[in-house]
């Protein structure tokens, strides 16, 4: 059975942007920070990657920039836009090493992990 996929809808209550479809992101590959029940992690961030984060997700055990040909995942670099887990960038703000997100493109649902206050306050680009 098919997963049933959530509103798509921003955390401004507008329709959620493209986050990004080079490289492919998205807990449906459909290149949107879209959500349903079966995604536990709530990959609803849709994040711009910078070398200290990614260090960072390394560290703590998710490797997002090393190649993974078996999965067809050619790794995260610098400037690419990711569907990040809402929990991991709440942690990375913790730490200090957040990187800045896309607005339009995170989805209403990291409301329920990160308030709004500080997903603006690592805006990129315009709303």
């Amino acid at each position: 059975m098919p997963f049933e996929m959530d509103t798509s809808v921003n955390v401004f209550g507008q329709t959620l942007q493209s986050c990004s479809r080079d490289p492919m992101t998205g807990f449906f590959r459909n290149g949107s920070c879209d959500t349903c029940a079966e995604d536990r992690g709530v990959h609803t961030v849709c994040a711009v990657m910078t070398a200290e984060f990614l260090a960072f997700s390394k560290y703590v055990g998710n490797d997002l920039s090393t190649p993974r040909p078996e999965h067809s995942f050619a790794g995260l670099k610098p400037g690419d836009q990711w569907c990040l887990c809402a929990s991991r960038f709440l942690q990375a703000h913790e730490e200090g090493v957040a990187p800045r997100v896309n607005l339009a493109a995170t989805h209403e649902r990291t409301l329920d992990i990160v308030p709004l206050d500080v997903l603006e306050a690592h805006a990129f680009g315009d709303p």
